[in-house]
C-alpha cells in the first residue's frame, strides 16, 4: 500500500508539472510574454522522466518490476488514471492468475517478462506456476522469458525458453519470448527480432533446434560479423533437429490456476502391485552399486521383446519382474495400477546435492527455515558450546513437504544430501534423505543421519581470510582435534566420513590439492572443444553434478536459493551429456553424474537393491520429452504416482459409462463415492485432493474391488 502511495503521489507531481509546462508553452504561443515575463519554464529533474511518460515520448513505454496480483492490479489502475500504457511488467510470478486485470490496462496488454521455474526464493515468488508462460500466452498476454544473472544465467536464455515450452508454451511463442516479443516491447522491433532486409545483420546458426535441450551456437553474426572465430562443435542426436515432442501438462496447468499456484502436489501413495507398460529402457544401478547399465539390453530374451510388450511389475516399492505379460503372469493375479509409458523409460534415481532442500520453504523469508549455523571461527561463541564450539547437524532441522521438496520429487529427484545452511566457513554435517516422505518417522524417510563435514573456501566470503581458514583445515586435520569440532575432523582424518570443501576458485583448488592445471573453468562449445565435465572425465576424475542456480559453490548463504533448481537436475544431467560430445558421456555415465557419482564423492554407500526408480511416459529424463509419472521405492516400500485416476483410464468409455449411471441407482451418496474414487467432481472435472497422499493403497484398492469385473471385462 505504501508503495502504491508512492508510486501514484510519483506520477501526480510529474502529472501536475506537466499541465504547468502546458499552460506555459500555451501563454508562450499566444504570444503572451507579459504574463511569463518573470516565470521560469516549469521543469524538475526528478520528475522529469515521468513527464515524458505522460506526453507518451517514451517508445518502450514503462517497463515495471512487480511480482503478485494486488501490486499488478494496483499499477494497473494507475496507467489508467494518469493515461500511460505499460510496456511490460517483468518477474510478475501471480501474472498469469489475473489476465483479465493484464488487459485492462491502458490502450494495451502489457507483456509479462518472467522466468520458466525459477520461483519461491521469497514469499512474493511462491505462487509462481512453470505453466504461467503457457497459460498467458493462451490468454492473448505477449510472454518473454528472462534471465535474472547470475541467478539465471544471461548465456543460458534460450534454456529459459526451452523449458517454458516444455511445460506448454508453444515453439513459436517460446522463441518469440527471446526474439522478436522483447524487441516490440522495447520499441526496436524495426531493426531487430526479425531477419529481414533493412534490419540488423545480428543472426544466430545454432548446432540444433533452439528449443532442443543442449543447443548450442555454431556461429553468431553482430551486424553481419561473425563473431566466433574457430567454433567448437559437440555432435547432436539427428532427432535434435526438430522441437521436441513435450508431454502434455493440461491438468497441472488448469490445476495451478484452480488453486491459484499452489495445487496439490504430494504423491498418490500404492503398496500392492502397479504394473508399467509399453517401456524402451530400464536403467538401473549395477551389482557394484555405481555402475548405470540397461537392465532390458543386459537381458538377451528381454532385448528380444517388442518394446510396445515390455514390462515391468512392482509390489512394495520393489519391482519383483521384467519382461512380458506371459512372463510376469505370476505376480498379476492382483493389479493395482497399470501405467502405460507409451516408449518412455524407468531409470535410477537423481541425487541433489549443493542446495539447501529441506531446510527452507522459502528461502528470503527467515520465518519458513531452519536459519544459518553460528561459524566456531567467528569471535564471542555462547558459552553453551564450549570453547571448541560445535558442529550443526543438518538432520535437526529438517523440513518434510516443502514445496521445493515436492517438486524435485516429482522430476525424478529421490535423494537429497544437504548441508546446514552457512554463511561463513563451517557449514556442519550433512543429512541424506527422500525429498517425497511425508514426515521424519515415515519409513525410508532417513537414508543416512550423517552423510559427511562440510564447509567453504572462496575469496570475498565473510569472516577470517581464506589463508586463516586453509590454516584452520590444516590444524584440524593434524591432530589438533579438541573438542566436537575435533571429534568430527578426527572421524575424517580416521577415514570415517568425508570432508567435502565448496570451493569455486582454482586457485584456492591449488593451494588445496596442487591440481590447477587441472581444475581451470571451460566454458564449453562452441567457444572451448570440451566441457568442464567432458574435460575432468577424460582425465578420470569422478563428477557428481549439482543444481544450476545463485548459490554456485564458494558462495555460502545464497544455498537456500538453489532448491528451486533441484527440479531441473535432470535438464542438467541431460545437457552435460551432450555438451561433453559423442563418445565422452553416455547415458549410462550421464545418470550417474547426477546419482551413483554424488553419493560416491559423499561417501554414501547404499544398498543397489534399495535404489529409487523413476519412471517416465513419453521419454526419459535426460530430453524435454519425458514426464515424471511414478518414482519405485524400495526405501519407502511404495510407490509413488504423480498421475490420477482418470488419466490412467478412459473413464468415458462405455464400460465406465455404464457403471457410473448404474450406481446413480444406488442412491446419490454412492454416486458421488465413485467419483471421489476416480478424482472427479460430480461435474466429471478432474479433482486433485491433499488427501490423495495415502501409506496404503487407498482409493486405488478400493477402486479395483468397486470395478474389478469391468476390469477383468
Amino acid at each position: 500500500m505504501d508503495t502504491v502511495w508512492a508510486v501514484r503521489d510519483a506520477y501526480n507531481k510529474a502529472c501536475k508539472i506537466k499541465a504547468s509546462q502546458d499552460e506555459y508553452c500555451i501563454k508562450a504561443l499566444a504570444g503572451d510574454w507579459e504574463s511569463i515575463k518573470n516565470e521560469k519554464f516549469p521543469e524538475s529533474y526528478q520528475w522529469e522522466s515521468l513527464v515524458e511518460i505522460l506526453r507518451g515520448r517514451v517508445k518502450s513505454k514503462v517497463q515495471t518490476h512487480c511480482y503478485e496480483a494486488l501490486d499488478i492490479d494496483n499499477f494497473v489502475r494507475i496507467s489508467n488514471e494518469f493515461q500511460f500504457p505499460v510496456a511490460a511488467f517483468h518477474h510478475a510470478h501471480e501474472a498469469y492468475l489475473v489476465p483479465e486485470v493484464l488487459k485492462r490496462a491502458y490502450n494495451n496488454t502489457p507483456a509479462i517478462a518472467m522466468f520458466s521455474t525459477f520461483s519461491r526464493y521469497k514469499r512474493e515468488a511462491f505462487r509462481h506456476s512453470e505453466f504461467a508462460p503457457r497459460i498467458l500466452a493462451e490468454e492473448g498476454v505477449p510472454v518473454i522469458m528472462k534471465s535474472d544473472h547470475s541467478a539465471i544465467v544471461s548465456r543460458n536464455l534460450i534454456h529459459e525458453a526451452a523449458v517454458a515450452h516444455y511445460y506448454g508454451l508453444s515453439k513459436n511463442l517460446a522463441l518469440a519470448s527471446v526474439i522478436t516479443t522483447p524487441a516490440k516491447v522495447l520499441g526496436l522491433d524495426h531493426r531487430i527480432g526479425y531477419i529481414a532486409k533493412g534490419y540488423d545483420a545480428d543472426v544466430v546458426l545454432w548446432d540444433s533446434h533452439p528449443l532442443s535441450l543442449g543447443a548450442t551456437p555454431i556461429q553468431v553474426f553482430i551486424d553481419g560479423i561473425p563473431q566466433l572465430t574457430k567454433p567448437n562443435l559437440a555432435r547432436k542426436p539427428l532427432e535434435h533437429q526438430n522441437a521436441p515432442l513435450t508431454p502434455d501438462f493440461s491438468r497441472e496447468a488448469a490445476e495451478a490456476v484452480r488453486y491459484e499456484g499452489l495445487p496439490p502436489i504430494t504423491p498418490r501413495r500404492q503398496r500392492n502391485v502397479v504394473v508399467f507398460t509399453n517401456i524402451s529402457s530400464y536403467w538401473a544401478r549395477a551389482s557394484d552399486g555405481r555402475s548405470i547399465i540397461d537392465v532390458f539390453e543386459e537381458d538377451s530374451f528381454i532385448r528380444s521383446i517388442p518394446e510396445a510388450d515390455r514390462v515391468a511389475v512392482a509390489t512394495g516399492g520393489h519391482v519383483v519382474c521384467q519382461g512380458n505379460m506371459a512372463t510376469c503372469a505370476v505376480h498379476l493375479t492382483h493389479v493395482n495400477t497399470t501405467i502405460d509409458l507409451e516408449g518412455g523409460a524407468i531409470q535410477p534415481g537423481l541425487v541433489s546435492y549443493g542446495s539447501s532442500l529441506g531446510l527452507a520453504e522459502i528461502a528470503m523469508e527467515p520465518s519458513t527455515g531452519d536459519g544459518t549455523v553460528i561459524d566456531p571461527l567467528e569471535p564471542d561463541q555462547p558459552a553453551l558450546f564450549g570453547r571448541n564450539g560445535y558442529v550443526a547437524r543438518a538432520i535437526d532441522g529438517l523440513q518434510f513437504g516443502t514445496r521445493n521438496a515436492l517438486l524435485a520429487y516429482r522430476s525424478g529427484v529421490t535423494l537429497s544430501i544437504t548441508a546446514p545452511m552457512h554463511s561463513e566457513w563451517l557449514s556442519g554435517l550433512s543429512v541424506a534423505f527422500s525429498p517425497g516422505a511425508p514426515h521424519r518417522l515415515a519409513h525410508g524417510a532417513i537414508v543416512r543421519e550423517v552423510v559427511a563435514v562440510h564447509c567453504t573456501l572462496g575469496h570475498g566470503d565473510p569472516g577470517p581470510s581464506v589463508s586463516s581458514k586453509i590454516s584452520a583445515l590444516r590444524r584440524l586435520l593434524t591432530g589438533h582435534n579438541e573438542g566436537e569440532v575435533g571429534e568430527w575432523f578426527q572421524s575424517v582424518v580416521n577415514g570415517t566420513i568425508p570432508l567435502i570443501i565448496d570451493v569455486g576458485s582454482a586457485d584456492i583448488i591449488a593451494s588445496l590439492v596442487a591440481l590447477k592445471k587441472e581444475v581451470e573453468s571451460l566454458p564449453g562449445p562452441p567457444l572451448s572443444a570440451d566441457s568442464l565435465i567432458g574435460y575432468l572425465l577424460k582425465h578420470n576424475v569422478t563428477v557428481g553434478l549439482g543444481p544450476h542456480g545463485i548459490a554456485a559453490p564458494s558462495h555460502p548463504g545464497s544455498v537456500e536459493m538453489a532448491s528451486w533448481a533441484a527440479r531441473n537436475l535432470r535438464f542438467d544431467a541431460g545437457e552435460a551429456m551432450l555438451d561433453a560430445g559423442p563418445g565422452v558421456l553416455s547415458k549410462a555415465d550421464a545418470f550417474a553424474l547426477a546419482s551413483s557419482n554424488v553419493e560416491t564423492l559423499l561417501g554414501l554407500e547404499t544398498d543397489p537393491a534399495e535404489q529409487d526408480l523413476v519412471a517416465t511416459v513419453g521419454g526419459d529424463l535426460l530430453d524435454f520429452e519425458g514426464k515424471v509419472v511414478a518414482v519405485i521405492s524400495p526405501r519407502q516400500g511404495v510407490v509413488d504416482i504423480f498421475v490420477t485416476l482418470a488419466e490412467l483410464f478412459n473413464f468415458s468409455s462405455p464400460l465406465w459409462l455404464a457403471r457410473i449411471e448404474a450406481l446413480t441407482s444406488l442412491g446419490l451418496d454412492q454416486e458421488l463415492a465413485l467419483y471421489e474414487l476416480l478424482d472427479l467432481d460430480a461435474s466429471g472435472e478432474s479433482v486433485a485432493n491433499e488427501s490423495d497422499s495415502r501409506d496404503e493403497a487407498g482409493d486405488l484398492s478400493e477402486l479395483d474391488a468397486l470395478t474389478a469385473e469391468i476390469l477383468h471385462a
